[in-house]
């Protein structure tokens, strides 16, 4: 059993866990996109004149197919971490669309874009930034775009949600088997970067003031999704494939004991907070931001 002073490895993410909920994943690629495509020239949907477009975060692949659906022409590269998420995303491809889109490894705060984009877009990944870097490297990307180019993420914003304040909850109850495991990171504190909790997402008035110098025009808006899944235990299959990772990560694999124990709390708690439907469903709050600016 590892002790509470060992580092924690990075481990990869997971594809299959992703999808699981890869329908309800999606709804917001479709939102953002739908907001984009007046922004863009009719003429570079042909292919004599194909958009430039990288997707960064791309993960399994699923919002690129998106952006290559509404964009049947475009070039697009792919960006991501994982090399789990990178090998599902490329085994997808058909041998004709391989020709248009590729899938790439990279940090998405060092990445840079070729200077002839037109569209970065990027679903569910800044927020994996901690705060002093996040909207720095939003800046810096947008920045580098030509002028009439697109910038266009979303982000979950679920912090204060129950299905995520409760990971924290659960994580520093005392005396627990798991405990050992967040002896050493101080969940909740802003200043600790080691932490498992991942920062808040600031206010839409930083994003508008740190786009705005360099736009022609921002639009900001939140939509909060009200997904209906099978019960508690399935809210803990969805954020197991992302916001609970590493939390998880932070517990020994082999110890089975603790983290057995550690998602049935966790599960326990979510019973409290989502009241089951007339039908023993469940409603998951998931509330997204959507920030859309173009390149003055």
């Amino acid at each position: 059993m590892a002790d509470a002073t060992t580092p924690v490895k990075k481990k990869d993410w997971s594809a299959t866990q992703y999808l699981k909920f890869g329908n309800e994943r999606t709804r917001a690629v479709y939102d953002l996109v739908g907001q984009i495509v007046p922004l863009l020239p009719s003429s570079s949907l042909s292919s004599k004149d194909p958009l430039r477009i990288y997707d960064l975060g791309c993960g399994p692949g699923n919002s690129t197919k998106v952006l290559s659906d509404f964009f049947p022409s475009a070039r697009i590269t792919g960006m991501d971490s994982s090399p789990d998420m990178l090998h599902r995303a490329t085994s997808s491809l058909t041998s004709e669309k391989s020709k248009q889109i590729d899938f790439v490894p990279g940090d998405l705060a060092t990445f840079t874009v070729a200077p002839t984009t037109d569209l970065i877009f990027s679903n569910a990944v800044f927020h994996w930034l901690r705060s002093p870097t996040r909207l720095p490297t939003l800046v810096r990307l947008f920045e580098s775009l030509k002028p009439g180019a697109v910038l266009a993420i979303q982000v979950p914003d679920n912090y204060h949600e129950p299905s995520h304040s409760l990971m924290r909850d659960t994580a520093t109850l005392p005396s627990s088997p798991w405990s050992q495991y967040f002896a050493n990171t101080r969940i909740g504190d802003v200043q600790d970067a080691s932490r498992p909790d991942l920062d808040p997402i600031e206010q839409t008035s930083a994003f508008y003031n740190a786009l705005a110098p360099h736009a022609a025009s921002v639009n900001l808006w939140r939509t909060k999704y009200e997904h209906v899944v099978k019960d508690a235990g399935a809210i803990v299959e969805w954020v197991k494939g992302t916001g609970l990772q590493p939390y998880l990560n932070r517990i020994d694999e082999k110890d089975d004991k603790a983290r057995k124990a550690f998602l049935e709390e966790y599960e326990r708690r979510l019973k409290g907070a989502y009241p089951e439907l007339v039908d023993g469903k469940v409603l998951l709050g998931y509330p997204r931001l959507f920030v859309v600016a173009v390149k003055k």
